[in-house]
């Protein structure tokens, strides 16, 4: 049984908690697959799902390092329209070529982050307050800029940003580069545990038994080739999204960024205990300026994403934004006290608010019910999290915050600081 629990992690029960969120999205898929006759699983679907969220997905791997720190930022959307229209502008009534308006838009970004970040970071802001304010003079700025009409984007750079990927190569029946996506992702998995055992044998850890290993990627590769088919097997022009790459370049990006570097442990050692790291030599205020100017950059950039599947930019951009990718951290099990979160686990959280928007939609419930719906689900979410936790069950924000030993064993789960 030992070795049966290290298919879905490490073996403790920390890794077997954090299968709660992925569990309630495929409950969601599934369920909702069943209501609307397999519409939900339908390629075509699929692919307006992926790309209709893919902002409000990058607005959340920045969202979570800021949430991460201890802070709150509630102008990515304002700044997401404000670089948009910006761009568009810059496309159409300038005719600059589109790479030099996507950089210009990313520098935007830069300089409004730098802009916030020395106000939380250097001058003691606190930033639900920077960014409140930011979130009324960036909305005034783009409708100043926009006069508060539509600016049309050129044609290239919706097929761009908005495009999927092409066809080429002889026809399968399916999007060739599509399936090389799917190959790619089941080397990386394969490589990865391979890898990490060869990692174990050679410290003299105790390594994942072989027949754990081949069953663990034998789920995964299942998985990721029943994906690679469904995007695949669209109609030409309905295949994976070229927005879908960039997200996953920025997981990736943003997972090693989070886990594997510096930088990365000491956002999470400001969050966790802001004095404590500077005892250690953290610059915290370094850390809060990073945090800041990176997420108005990833606002900047889903903003472009925006415009270019809208086809122009236009005053409404970017309403509420914030609150989704807010609630997709949350969801993904951040705490609200900061110090704790993954990209991966908001990932998770956006798909499941967006798999539970479509779904309401598919078959037919209105907007209005459907916000009341998805506020219920946020509240329930965070509330049994908490609940549960309080009472020594089952957290998705106790198992991140528990404790482990060098050989990954839990030993405890430290006082809730919320």
């Amino acid at each position: 049984m030992k070795d049966l629990k290290k298919i879905f992690g490490n073996g403790n029960t920390s890794s077997l908690r954090q299968l709660g969120i992925l569990v309630s999205l495929v409950v969601i898929i599934l369920l909702f697959n069943g209501l609307t006759d397999g519409a939900t699983l339908l390629p075509t679907n699929l692919s307006n799902v992926v790309s209709q969220n893919s902002y409000i997905l990058i607005l959340a791997i920045g969202m979570v390092m800021v949430i991460i720190a201890g802070h709150i930022d509630l102008s990515v959307g304002s700044v997401a329209a404000l670089t948009g229209v910006i761009v568009a502008k810059m496309m159409n009534d300038f005719n600059v070529p589109w790479p030099l308006a996507i950089i210009a838009g990313l520098v935007v970004g830069l300089i409004i982050g730098a802009w916030q970040g020395f106000w939380v970071a250097y001058v003691g802001i606190p930033a639900f307050i920077v960014t409140l304010a930011g979130m009324m003079l960036f909305r005034g700025l783009q409708l100043m800029i926009g006069n508060s009409t539509a600016v049309p984007v050129p044609n290239d750079y919706q097929s761009l940003l908005a495009g999927v990927l092409p066809e080429v190569g002889p026809n399968t029946g399916f999007n060739n580069l599509t399936l090389l996506l799917g190959l790619i992702a089941v080397v990386a998995v394969i490589w990865r545990d391979i890898r990490a055992r060869r990692a174990a044998q050679r410290t003299g850890a105790d390594a994942v038994p072989t027949w754990v290993v081949v069953v663990r990627l034998a789920l995964l590769t299942a998985i990721i080739a029943f994906a690679t088919f469904l995007f695949a097997g669209a109609d030409v022009g309905k295949s994976f999204p070229n927005s879908g790459i960039v997200l996953i370049i920025l997981i990736l990006l943003y997972s090693f960024l989070t886990r594997r570097t510096i930088i990365g442990r000491h956002i999470y050692a400001v969050g966790g205990n802001k004095r404590a790291a500077e005892l250690s030599g953290v610059n915290t205020k370094r850390i809060n300026f990073l945090v800041m100017m990176n997420m108005s950059m990833l606002a900047a950039l889903a903003g472009m994403l925006y415009i270019a599947r809208a086809g122009a930019a236009g005053a409404m951009d970017g309403t509420n934004w914030e609150l989704d990718a807010i609630a997709a951290v949350f969801i993904g099990g951040a705490a609200v006290a900061g110090g704790i979160g993954t990209v991966p686990g908001s990932i998770i959280g956006g798909l499941v608010m967006a798999f539970l928007n479509n779904g309401l939609q598919l078959i037919g419930v209105g907007s209005d019910k459907v916000l009341i719906i998805k506020g219920l689900v946020l509240l329930a979410a965070v509330a049994i999290d908490v609940i549960n936790k309080n009472s020594g069950r089952f957290s998705v924000i106790g198992a991140l915050t528990a404790r482990r030993n060098r050989n990954g064993d839990e030993l405890g789960v430290p006082v809730n600081k919320s």
